[in-house]
């Protein structure tokens, strides 16, 4: 699974604007309104936020990759997100965050759902790939960063 793949014009957003980290989450599981019914939308947004009551998924350098896990998936989605004006978010260098990815999966696939964050947590380390995704605010071209940074990264 790549996670180009799981990127689209509808979960996709160059210029979100929220109001605070939760605001920023419920936009962002709201991205999946096409593939999710309200109910299943809600289970994710409860798992999201459970998990980041536990401990912030503001991982520093601007960047925060909420997640979380819920029986009603079948299947592994995502979102991205680049805010108009970061927000507080708890980081852990408690810097506010402008970069939002999203990743959403099934209990059932936990090894799959680690695998993904790991890689996710690996591609937006690198500054110069952050550096490209903030300049961009073209959805069809953010997408095609990431499957540009994703194959440069399965190469190596």
């Amino acid at each position: 699974m790549k996670i180009s793949d799981l990127l689209d014009t509808t979960n996709v957003i160059p210029d979100m604007v929220a109001s605070n980290k939760n605001d920023a989450i419920r936009k962002l599981v709201d991205t999946l309104s096409s593939r999710l019914d309200e109910k299943s939308l809600e289970m994710v947004r409860t798992a999201v936020m459970e998990r980041e009551s536990i401990m912030s998924t503001g991982v520093g350098k601007g960047l925060a990759i909420p997640h979380g896990k819920a029986s009603c998936l079948e299947n592994t989605y995502a979102a991205y997100a680049r805010l108009v004006k970061p927000v507080d978010y708890e980081a852990i260098d408690d810097e506010p965050v402008r970069i939002l990815f999203l990743l959403v999966g099934p209990e059932s696939q936990n090894s799959i759902h680690i695998k993904m964050l790991s890689r996710i947590s690996r591609l937006l380390n690198s500054s110069s790939f952050r550096e490209k995704l903030q300049e961009n605010d073209s959805v069809e071209e953010i997408i095609e960063l990431f499957r540009i940074e994703e194959a440069h990264f399965i190469r190596i």
